[in-house]
């Protein structure tokens, strides 16, 4: 299938819904739509002409941006001996157990030591408890707040969801009880409460939820539902984000017990597919995308789904808290990471990364990547030494000289500035979440799970590991020419993002070769698939979007309203095709407003050519500024929905605008320049 291949989906029957959310029962039958089509030999009768329905999707790859397409050029280079090393070699184990050598001399042994707490586990009922405040569910043991005010997030969760709720509440409730203390009300007496009942949706209380989610999978092919290490490696895998991912994996586990015949074994040789992800009529989010108030909302819907996830795959992880560390006398190494931001962006308000961090990726990125060995060549400890203590002293006073600076030397810098961060860049809280996953054995639920981890990634983390990541990615892109390919790198820098004394850990626990092809198999999935974990899964938008509207109709209800406003989207029903007043707030350019007619096939790219055309670029209105070349530039706009039942959500271009008319009739639209975000966002 190529790259840029669309593949229009038929429609299927309306009434087979999933869970809360309305979506027709082929979306996790996409993967054996692909497949049928590509291995059945039977002939279809031609159908009419149509406008394609809501629920359609055009099935887009991820991860193949220009930087990937240039590496599999240089690939197809490459001898095919050289190409068949899917697994890492004798070199790259070797520099596994290198960097976790030089970390054990950095910290100490005794702080690699999975049996020593630097880092504490909660006490009994504590973890339980800052769980539920992380997913915003205190109000569920809090006795004063009332029963709207704990149906609100509860109504937007699916029922393995809620069951991965009640098993936090439950074990709160025995702790409590061991103290003797009064237990907090059972969340099933929540969800039979009047007012809860009044707000959950329909779907959310069939008793035929398992039944339906089963049936929307009934065609899938057996490959689809097979554990990886029971049938061949493919080269394509099928990502579904409209449906949650724990409730995803109650159907792979209930099908992957099916008996099987005819499916070919082969073992697993470590090859990464290429991976599909469906895009739907409303667009793809990204995590830059959203409002700070709605991805709050988003994250605490992550960790509960996650954690849901956990349960099923029956992954036992334990959060940690670290202690309190003494502060480093240094202002670049050992620097909490919202530390130094809070410090650069004094300096540059819009960086989303370290100041020092940015210059030492863009100076690797000119005279590293070419660098034979880059990454795996120690350098000189003694002159790694005096380049810290100069860059200490004249960073900020701008007088440190790059030029006499090697790659290999700036390559070590690099990971010691990942290492010696007070708190793990995986974050304390998750870090060994992030190795568990080297656990699970389908690759759709490694990356449900890593996706998952990344949204729940305090910002300033997650935008300095997706800026690394962009870093780490360029390396493999010149594989040819720096000898470093996905395995060589994942394996090298794996040690420097799992190992952390403020952590235990069980990385070097056992046979040496297997535990290193674990965490590096973790690491090229970030390294790969980075793009794809960026994104917020359509599921969590949904249920972002009902969380908002919930939160509305409680506030209508506390206000004694006697009839809740009727939805919106009942209107639109009759005008199919109206028209929309978009608000244009483009800096000191333009402000004001322009109408725009909304059809079956318009996007928003169709929508911000006609703000171009009628705003910046007429010769009446043009509003570009002259360059020095000659050339006349435009500022770089983007369409945002504001309101109703979303924050402030800036939407992709793809996105069909009457489609996100319907789920949002209460939103404005608003044209405004894109911020001038640094790397990593």
């Amino acid at each position: 299938m190529g790259g840029k291949e669309e593949v229009v989906l038929s429609r299927m029957e309306p009434k087979m819904q999933f869970s809360h959310t309305r979506l027709n029962s082929f979306k996790l039958g996409l993967t054996h739509s692909m497949w049928e089509k590509k291995h059945a030999k039977k002939t279809s009768s031609k159908k009419k002409a149509r406008d394609p329905s809501p629920t359609e999707m055009s099935v887009e790859p991820w991860a193949s941006p220009q930087d990937q397409a240039a590496a599999e050029h240089t690939r197809s280079k490459i001898s095919p001996a050289a190409q068949e090393q899917e697994q890492p070699d004798k070199l790259c184990l070797e520099s596994f157990w290198s960097e976790v050598e030089t970390i054990r001399q950095g910290c100490g042994e005794a702080d690699l030591d999975p049996t020593r707490r630097d880092s504490r586990q909660s006490e009994e009922g504590e973890q339980e408890e800052q769980w539920l405040a992380d997913a915003g569910l205190s109000t569920l043991i809090s006795e004063d707040s009332e029963d709207v005010d704990k149906a609100v997030l509860l109504s937007t969760l699916t029922r393995t969801q809620a069951e991965a709720v009640q098993r936090r509440l439950d074990s709160y409730t025995l702790s409590r009880r061991k103290k003797n203390k009064l237990p907090p009300r059972d969340v099933r007496d929540i969800f039979s409460s009047p007012i809860a009942q009044a707000l959950l949706p329909e779907s959310q209380n069939s008793k035929d939820l398992p039944q339906n989610s089963m049936a929307s999978v009934a065609k899938m092919p057996f490959s689809a539902v097979t554990p990886e290490h029971q049938r061949a490696a493919p080269k394509e895998e099928f990502l579904i984000t409209d449906i949650a991912y724990c409730e995803q994996a109650v159907i792979f586990i209930k099908q992957a017990n099916f008996p099987l015949n005819n499916i070919p074994y082969r073992k697993e040789d470590g090859t990464l597919p290429r991976v599909i992800c469906p895009k739907c009529r409303l667009g793809v989010t990204r995590i830059q995308d959203l409002s700070l108030a709605d991805m709050k909302k988003v994250r605490q819907l992550a960790l509960i789904d996650m954690t849901a996830l956990c349960d099923l795959l029956e992954l036992e992880v334990k959060r940690h808290k670290t202690g309190k560390r003494k502060i480093a006398e240094s202002p670049l190494f050992g620097v909490p990471l919202a530390t130094l931001l809070e410090t650069d962006q004094k300096i540059k308000p819009i960086t989303s990364i370290p100041l020092f961090l940015h210059t030492l990726l863009s100076f690797l990125e000119k005279k590293g990547v070419d660098s034979e060995g880059i990454l795996r060549v120690p350098g000189s400890q003694s002159r790694i030494k005096l380049l810290q203590q100069n860059l200490e002293a004249n960073f900020y006073k701008g007088r440190f000289n790059w030029d006499e600076v090697s790659p290999n030397d700036a390559a070590a810098l690099l990971k010691k500035f990942i290492r010696e961060l007070p708190d793990p860049l995986l974050t304390a809280e998750y870090l060994n979440t992030f190795s568990a996953v080297r656990d699970i054995t389908e690759l759709r639920q490694k990356l449900h799970m890593l996706n998952l981890l990344i949204l729940l990634l305090p910002e300033p983390n997650r935008s300095t590991l997706k800026a690394l990541l962009e870093f780490l990615s360029k390396v493999v892109n010149r594989e040819k020419k720096n000898r470093m390919n996905l395995w060589a790198v994942a394996t090298i820098m794996a040690p420097n993002l799992f190992l952390h004394k403020a952590v235990p850990s069980r990385l070097t626990d056992g046979a040496e070769k297997g535990q290193a092809e674990k965490a590096a198999d973790v690491m090229r999935l970030l390294i790969r698939y980075q793009d794809l974990l960026w994104t917020v899964p359509n599921f969590l938008m949904s249920q972002v979007r009902r969380l908002n509207e919930n939160s509305n109709r409680r506030y209508q209800f506390k206000n004694l309203l006697r009839k809740i406003q009727p939805d919106s989207r009942e209107k639109t029903e009759k005008n199919s095709e109206p028209r929309r007043t978009i608000k244009i707030q483009v800096g000191d350019l333009v402000n004001g407003t322009m109408e725009f007619q909304l059809n079956i096939n318009c996007r928003t790219s169709d929508l911000l050519a006609q703000f171009y055309r009628q705003f910046l670029r007429s010769p009446e209105n043009g509003k570009g500024k002259m360059r020095r070349n000659g050339s006349v530039g435009y500022p770089d706009c983007a369409l945002y929905e504001v309101g109703g039942n979303i924050g402030e959500h800036c939407l992709d271009t793809e996105t069909h605008l009457l489609d996100l008319y319907n789920s949002n009739p209460g939103g404005e639209w608003v044209i405004k320049t894109k911020p001038n975000g640094g790397r990593g966002q």
